[in-house]
């Protein structure tokens, strides 16, 4: 089958490659270069790599809907076009240029967690089950019939960057069955009503509030992790938390004050329950383990940690 493949990230990259093995890909549609990393660095992004070591053309528009764009991507010939993560929201135009449709390959089960970071927020929210979901694309987001779905139990500790790759290869594989049985599948209208969102995520996401129960801080860690992290303030400045778990003992202490547990252990007072860092990282420095962070530090019981733009005591 002839295939219009739309994407950006690394997140897309199973898919592409899975097409590559079995459909003729005509053409590759990619956000434009953009800055990254600690230099702003004018980077490709990994999809625009990927397709231009295979020789494909690889198309980067700014904004879809501008007039120009449906002549140009029908050139391409394309029967299908399938689209994961590209990061813009498709006009109809758009959609309507392959004459068998757009194709969607979104990574919650729809309808829950519509938008652009289905994956974090499943996590933020104490999801224990996701999934991959393909879909039919229509104007709206993420609202176009079912094809197929396929659930995915969630690891527990799994971080938004490990249960991204489980469901970039449960996609990638889901999209070729999808493919092989177009023509067999009903298309399901997803039950509005049960919707949730997923929009995009900003740095503020990453913010610990020590006076949320333990259980959801260590959450939103593992779904800002590897973006934007999770951010707390203490008396050496600000301090990334890349993991964390939670301790069921009893405790003595104020939201964010450092804490002896009952078992020895040094770890941050919450709302409700013991909420202990494992790999943390200082302004400006590399990853440590907590332990180390605090030895160097020379933090201890009493110290306190507040969410940043709050004053820390």
């Amino acid at each position: 089958m002839k295939i219009l493949f739309y994407g950006t990230p690394e997140f897309a990259l199973p898919t592409l490659d899975a097409l590559l093995d079995q459909h003729q890909v005509v053409g590759v549609v990619t956000q434009p270069d953009r800055p990254a990393g600690r230099g702003q660095r004018i980077t490709a992004s990994p999809i625009k790599r990927r397709a231009e070591a295979v020789g494909l053309p690889v198309v980067q528009p700014a904004r879809l809907r501008d007039a120009q764009w449906p002549d140009t991507l029908r050139a391409l010939g394309a029967e299908v076009a399938v689209v994961i993560a590209f990061g813009q929201i498709l006009p109809k135009a758009v959609l309507d240029v392959p004459p068998r449709g757009s194709i969607n390959v979104h990574g919650s089960l729809l309808p829950r967690y519509r938008g652009a970071a289905p994956i974090a927020w499943a996590l933020i929210r104490g999801e224990t089950e996701t999934g991959v979901t393909i879909f039919l694309m229509d104007e709206g987001m993420d609202t176009g019939p079912i094809l197929l779905q396929e659930p995915l139990s969630i690891e527990p500790g799994e971080t938004a960057g490990e249960l991204a790759a489980r469901l970039s290869r449960l996609g990638a594989r889901l999209l070729l069955t999808t493919l092989e049985r177009l023509d067999a599948l009903t298309p399901v209208p997803q039950r509005h009503e049960l919707a949730t969102l997923a929009p995009r995520l900003k740095k503020e996401d990453g913010l610990l509030d020590w006076t949320e129960p333990a259980r959801a801080l260590v959450n939103r860690v593992r779904g800002c992790n590897p973006w934007p992290g999770a951010v707390a303030s203490g008396p050496r400045g600000k301090l990334l938390i890349w993991r964390a778990v939670t301790l069921e003992e009893p405790f003595a202490g104020e939201p964010g004050e450092i804490v002896r547990s009952a078992s020895g252990t040094f770890a941050v007072a919450t709302g409700a329950g013991l909420f202990l860092p494992r790999e943390v990282q200082p302004e400006n420095r590399r990853i440590m383990a907590w332990h180390a962070f605090l030895r160097g530090a020379r933090m201890g019981p009493g110290a306190r940690f507040s969410t940043p733009g709050r004053a820390t005591s």
